[in-house]
């Protein structure tokens, strides 16, 4: 009788074109940096008159995320059902701790650690991403449920989106709120309780508005600061609807960004030729960077640019389907909904189509916090191609080797119904 013995699955290899993707974007980003930056850079004492001072650190950065992307693409998914329990309590606790910390620009979202600064808010993009996929995975039909499902797994993001207004930072709030959401649904939820989810939450941020706008005429400390906290957000709004009467105020900044992106025409006055960009537009190299690449490279490169951005999540979506365990479906479809709400905010922020709110450009914007995590969000995409791609199972005999497949007809279907 000839003796059996089952061969270890190896891994399958990674997505190439998800991976040239992503260090096209992230090559791009330290090309745009420099030419965002060199100017302000340069006539800045604080950066010590050197006009590399931002793109040093923004290529730092890219070559540490790509050793994290490099080592979270060889994690196993298996390995990440687990790490998402101390990873999440781990971002709980630095959205406490922030809190407690000065504030930068109004906001208290920033560790700084001399020169370097870290964002907690970051983390706890992916940390809620990993938390809110294995939990539904372990509901199973149970989270259809009202009672023991939905409601429980809504009070967790509702708490982490509650710790994120606290700093205050609506930008990152809703976008953290718009990818739960996608993976709630994604995962199989009962559309009308996302529905009245959505509903309560529009009446309870009318509510927090209207209450603010009481405070306007009051002059007391602390009620005070949360009126100009409050009429700032209402400026945003104010400068959305009629950018050019508030030019010399809130709507500066849309100003200089339309008047950039206009100055582009068709064919862009050519890299690093920018006019805008030299001390009109501030945040050029971080929030505002796709106005300059509108004006550098003009439609035609701009739309290029965006074809490359559409393909990257086209293709991390068709990743995340073809995905045969659930868990790493609701990851990759919350992962690449993470970027395209995110690159839909400030795009849509800059180019006056949604009111502009203060976030980063995925891959492009300076900004060690935001690069890393992204680049680690990408490792995980090409962790979960890896499992799509594993090699047929092995079954060896004596002198014979025997190929299987293992069959699976539901994910068989799927798979080529993406294709």
């Amino acid at each position: 009788m000839r003796n059996t013995k089952p061969e270890a699955r190896r891994r399958g290899t990674p997505d190439f074109q998800l991976l040239i993707l992503t260090l096209l974007l992230v090559g791009f980003g330290v090309i745009m940096v420099f030419s965002a930056s060199s100017s302000v850079a340069l006539l800045n004492k604080e950066n010590n008159f050197d006009s590399l001072y931002f793109v040093k650190r923004q290529a730092a950065f890219a070559v540490l995320g790509l050793f994290i992307m490099l080592v979270a693409m060889n994690i196993k998914m298996e390995k990440y059902k687990k790490l998402f329990v101390p990873l999440f309590f781990i971002t709980i606790l630095l959205l406490v701790i922030v809190l407690f910390t000065g504030s930068l620009n109004g906001a208290k979202s920033w560790f700084r650690f001399g020169s370097i600064g870290f964002q907690p808010t970051e983390l706890a993009k992916i940390s809620i991403i990993l938390y809110l996929s294995a939990l539904i995975v372990k509901k199973g039909e149970r989270f259809r449920d009202l009672r023991t499902g939905y409601i429980p797994v809504t009070v967790i993001v509702g708490f982490v989106a509650g710790l994120i207004m606290l700093q205050p930072d609506l930008g990152s709030c809703f976008i953290l709120v718009a990818t739960s959401g996608l993976i709630i649904y994604v995962g199989g939820a009962s559309v009308k309780h996302i529905t009245a989810s959505i509903v309560l939450l529009v009446l309870g941020a009318s509510i927090v508005f209207g209450i603010g706008s009481l405070f306007e005429g009051d002059s007391g400390g602390a009620v005070e600061q949360a009126a100009a906290t409050q009429n700032y957000k209402i400026g945003r709004f104010q400068a959305f609807l009629n950018p050019m009467k508030y030019k010399q105020g809130v709507g500066y900044n849309l100003v200089q960004s339309l008047q950039a992106i206009g100055e582009g025409g068709i064919s862009g006055s050519g890299f690093g030729k920018g006019i805008i960009k030299l001390h009109y537009l501030p945040n050029s190299f971080n929030d505002f960077i796709f106005s300059v690449i509108g004006e550098e490279f003009g439609f035609i490169g701009t739309a290029i640019f965006l074809m490359l951005y559409l393909y990257l999540i086209w293709r991390g979506m068709l990743v995340a389907l073809r995905c045969r365990d659930p868990f790493g479906t609701l990851v990759g479809t919350g992962i690449m909904g993470l970027i395209a709400i995110q690159a839909f905010i400030n795009i849509g922020g800059v180019t006056q189509t949604i009111p502009i709110t203060g976030v980063t450009l995925p891959f492009i914007s300076f900004g060690g916090s935001s690069l890393l995590v992204t680049m680690f969000s990408m490792g995980i995409m090409l962790s979960i191609s890896r499992e799509n791609s594993k090699p047929a199972v092995q079954e060896r005999t004596t002198g014979v080797a025997i190929r299987s497949e293992v069959p699976n007809r539901f994910q068989a279907r799927r798979t080529k119904r993406y294709r």
